[in-house]
């Protein structure tokens, strides 16, 4: 029919193909086309395979709640949401496998897609929303303004994710099809082997499962049970206390799992960046304003050489971050005007194409533009209502400027979330959303809307569009997989507002429960560097208080100089904003990354260990977070363990951190080494 998209649930015997044998992707997969050549996937056009049914929905909604949770609690303790499409696919692979589907490259494709929304819809959330409990716990006048609750965070997560999915369909030829073999795609390359290579056979998942449950039960003893330090610091030694009052020096790093199977695919060069960042502000930053650096208290000028370092990072040298986080999505914006250009005009003639449905190959088949400018129109009138009554004491002057800031920044956004993915496989969520939150704030203030409303209304605001972008990037990696193995993207496209309610609905359960468990502030709270960092922005902004422009514009200038001699910007002024502890294992991981894969002088033997390397490091990264959520939920219900309680702070508890952590590293590089070629 005209127009219309009809998905039927439970595919006819008749209609559709089992497999083909040979399972393997075309050679010009990877690299550029010649004139006249064509691309021609696993799962040709011109046929049908099992894609969408009960197994593959309830798979990616079961993957989709399991990843965001696992995520949101990632996120909120250390700063880095991992993305989901690689554990998820691995599994994919283990179940169809273990249940043997007849045809599990399609299914396993769908799985992949819908439960891939839960890292994206996390990041949009745990991002900016925590910010809220953060302001109100630290600033009682301004938080007895502020009343958060569960359908605030779920809709912004909703909306901004049903945003950034309509904003991308229509780029999403030009980015997998006329960019192809342009963009090296990193992550849905690794995912796309993964699916490939389970569809032939293989023991991934087993490896994965043991993995993971390495890494689970290693931060559940540590974190839950306190076996262990969760942190190695030279402040555990009386000269380390010494030198870090005297000099502001401190060296520490979190001993977690999750860390340093995050900093494995990160990889040692990108890794490397974020620590030089770290190294900057706690190694040079920090010590000199601890030994010549002034602080205004009461009207006059106090020295910081009584302050621990870790207040001196938190209140001066961490804005110097923020400024670079924030200039350097404004590089990316700039970068990106030309693909911006280039997509809109891809997206027009789309459009303006005539014809059945029928008449284009399953392989190259969209939503149609009439669906998704009905999609638009109800995500606006969605939005109208939500900012109008949820809790926000909006007038209908501030909800059209609230509403115009959202889709300017999420459209401006789109396509510079979907390149930074396509190229490096990163995508700059904080700086883009800093700088939203910025200038949003600006705006809002500018049309009465101040205080607590404007606080909670800028959030919002930076929430949805935040959610809007990270979706934008993460969803640009599913089609491009479907787009190599042969999948409908209609169907993918349809399906993923599946994936993006269910983790919308997840993770503001989630954020709730933490905020009661852990909490968001105090010694012993969640550390949520983004949420904290919306936190110090937006204040200032709203209140005419005293926001520290000139450490934003040092930032800035670095960050630019930065980019001129061609250092990623943003990791570098990641580094400089995340605390040193949560950096140091990602260079670990990246360290142990690059050993593992240049052992060999046969590429071939290097790469294998590198993908095995990949598994066992996903594992390590999934098990800790899943396990994080669980003692985050036995925590709330009142379980603690306390029988360890004289045992945290001797000696050989930290000792003990020492050696479980350097054993973790040794499983993982003999694990990764003991790979023999087969031919």
């Amino acid at each position: 029919m005209h127009n219309k998209i009809i998905i039927n649930m439970e595919e006819k015997e008749n209609e559709v193909v089992e497999m083909p044998e040979d399972i393997k992707l075309p050679d010009n997969a990877y690299r550029e086309l010649k004139e006249g050549e064509e691309y021609k996937p696993i799962l040709l056009g011109q046929k049908k395979y099992p894609e969408l049914n009960a197994w593959t929905i309830t798979w990616g909604i079961i993957m989709a709640i399991i990843f965001s949770a696992a995520t949101a609690y990632s996120g909120l303790r250390f700063g880095q949401v991992f993305e989901a499409a690689i554990p998820i696919a691995i599994i994919a692979v283990g179940v169809s496998t273990l249940a043997k589907r007849k045809s599990p490259l399609s299914e396993n494709v769908l799985i992949q897609s819908i439960g891939a929304s839960s890292g994206v819809i996390v990041a949009g959330a745990i991002f900016t929303l925590p910010a809220s409990y953060i302001i109100k716990e630290t600033n009682p006048a301004v938080g007895a303004e502020i009343q958060v609750n569960f359908f605030q965070i779920f809709l912004s997560s909703l909306l901004g994710g049903f945003l950034g999915i309509l904003f991308l369909i229509p780029f999403r030829k030009y980015f997998v099809s006329d960019m192809h073999g342009k963009y090296p795609f990193p992550e849905a390359t690794a995912t796309t082997e993964i699916i490939v290579s389970g569809a032939k056979g293989g023991n991934q998942a087993k490896l994965l499962l043991i993995s993971g449950l390495i890494g689970g039960l290693y931060d559940f003893l540590m974190t839950t049970f306190h076996f262990w330090a969760d942190t190695i610091s030279t402040r555990m030694c009386g000269w380390g206390e010494r030198l870090a009052m005297n000099h502001k020096f401190v060296f520490k790093m979190s001993a977690e799992s999750i860390l340093l199977g995050t900093g494995y695919p990160i990889g040692l060069k990108y890794a490397a960046v974020i620590c030089a960042g770290s190294a900057l502000s706690w190694w040079v930053i920090v010590p000199l304003l601890g030994q010549y650096g002034a602080m205004d208290v009461d009207g006059v000028l106090t020295s910081m050489s009584t302050l621990d370092p870790d207040f001196i990072f938190a209140n001066y040298a961490r804005y110097i971050g923020i400024g670079g986080i924030a200039m350097a999505g404004l590089i990316g914006v700039c970068k990106s005007a030309g693909v911006i250009k280039k997509s809109l005009g891809v997206a027009f003639k789309a459009g303006k194409q005539k014809g059945e449905e029928n008449a284009v190959l399953r392989t190259q088949r969209d939503i149609s533009m009439k669906i998704i400018l009905f999609g638009f129109l109800a995500v606006l009138v969605m939005m109208f209502i939500f900012f109008l009554f949820g809790g926000m004491s909006m007038n209908i002057k501030q909800v059209l400027v609230g509403l115009l800031v959202v889709f300017i920044f999420a459209f401006l956004f789109t396509t510079v979330a979907a390149t930074a993915i396509a190229t490096v496989g990163t995508n700059p969520v904080s700086g883009m959303t800093m700088m939203t939150l910025i200038l949003s704030s600006i705006v809002l203030a500018s049309v009465g809307l101040k205080g607590g409303a404007g606080i909670l209304t800028a959030l919002v605001v930076g929430g949805i569009v935040c959610s809007a972008l990270a979706m934008a990037g993460g969803f640009i990696t599913d089609l491009k997989i479907g787009y190599w193995i042969g999948t409908s993207p209609f169907k993918q496209e349809a399906f993923k507002f599946v994936g993006t309610l269910v983790s919308a609905l997840t993770v503001g359960a989630v954020i709730m429960l933490l905020s009661k468990t852990y909490g968001y502030t105090g010694e012993d709270a969640l550390v949520a560097p983004q949420a904290n960092a919306m936190a110090a922005i937006i204040q200032p902004l709203m209140f005419n208080g005293s926001t520290p422009w000139i450490l934003y514009i040092v930032g800035a200038v670095l960050a630019i100089l930065l980019d001129v001699i061609g250092v990623p910007a943003l990791a570098f002024s990641l580094g400089m904003f995340i605390p040193l502890q949560l950096n140091l294992p990602l260079l670990v991981g990246g360290f142990l990354a690059w050993f593992i894969k240049t052992r060999s002088k046969d590429e071939a033997l290097n790469k294998m260990r590198g993908e095995k390397g990949t598994l066992l490091a996903s594992g390590l990264l999934a098990g800790g977070a899943i396990m994080g959520v669980i003692s985050a939920i036995l925590k709330y219900c009142g379980v603690e363990p306390t029988f360890m309680a004289n045992y945290i702070g001797s000696p050989m508890f930290n000792i003990l951190a020492i050696v479980m952590f350097v054993g973790l590293c040794v499983y993982l590089v003999l694990h990764s080494l003991n790979v023999k070629k087969t031919n």
